[in-house]
């Protein structure tokens, strides 16, 4: 068989039975969900699919008045669609790299650009870094996600796990952090020299400072994000 013939691109291709459950990276950059029930993905994921499911844009009390309130603060970065039905769903995220989580009673924190699909058995809330709102351009949300499920999150490009310790803060910058340990709350702190040392704005002189015990992703990709100025 010619190494470059059709026939050679498509076995080389095709999508394959790997039996790992309900989600599973048919490669490293598209996630497959074998779906028998229900699943919440980012809006706009979906590549394609076989089998009967029923896509919904989440409804706008799905998750409660509060929630909602929460969306029209941080825009469109959390939108969700639920997948419902038997099947097989494809998502992926403009390429992103992505990783499976199965969270066993840890609560994890996400960058709210980062979080692509998750199981209903999650609980999950959307935190806006206020601190920072008007000091970036549009501010940074995240959602704080926890319970017994598997979630799925992305990165641009490999990402690396900083552990955090009482003696030893990570500093990040926050347009390339993508997720950290529950156990963490971040502080924002800015840093003339840095700023000076790099030449740019006033936005980008601002740090996310972790302490504690934990863990915080980085990407090494510095992410724009497009969400509603907060006055």
């Amino acid at each position: 068989m010619s190494r470059y013939s059709l026939d050679e691109f498509v076995k080389q291709t095709e999508q394959k039975e790997k039996g790992e459950g309900l989600f599973e990276l048919e490669t490293p950059r598209l996630l497959e969900i074998n779906l028998n029930g229900q699943i919440w993905a980012k809006s706009g994921a979906m590549v394609s699919y076989r089998g009967n499911i029923k896509y919904e844009r989440e409804g706008i009390l799905e998750h409660g008045l509060g929630k909602m309130f929460k969306k029209a603060l941080t825009g469109e970065g959390t939108s969700l669609m639920k997948a419902t039905g038997n099947g097989k769903l494809y998502v992926a995220d403009q390429g992103k790299k992505i990783s499976i989580l199965n969270l066993q009673g840890e609560s994890i924190f996400v960058n709210g650009n980062d979080l692509l699909a998750f199981e209903p058995s999650i609980n999950w809330d959307i935190k806006l870094m206020r601190k920072i709102a008007g000091m970036m351009s549009g501010g940074l949300f995240n959602v704080r996600l926890e319970g017994h499920g598997m979630i799925a999150i992305t990165s641009h490009y490999e990402p690396l796990t900083l552990l955090v310790t009482p003696d030893n803060p990570v500093f990040t910058d926050p347009n390339a952090t993508v997720a950290w340990s529950g156990t963490l709350s971040p502080e924002f702190v800015t840093d003339i020299s840095f700023k000076t040392f790099l030449g740019r704005g006033s936005g980008e002189s601002i740090q996310m400072k972790f302490a504690g015990n934990g863990f915080v992703v980085v990407q090494p990709y510095e992410e724009v994000y497009y969400t509603q100025q907060q006055s």
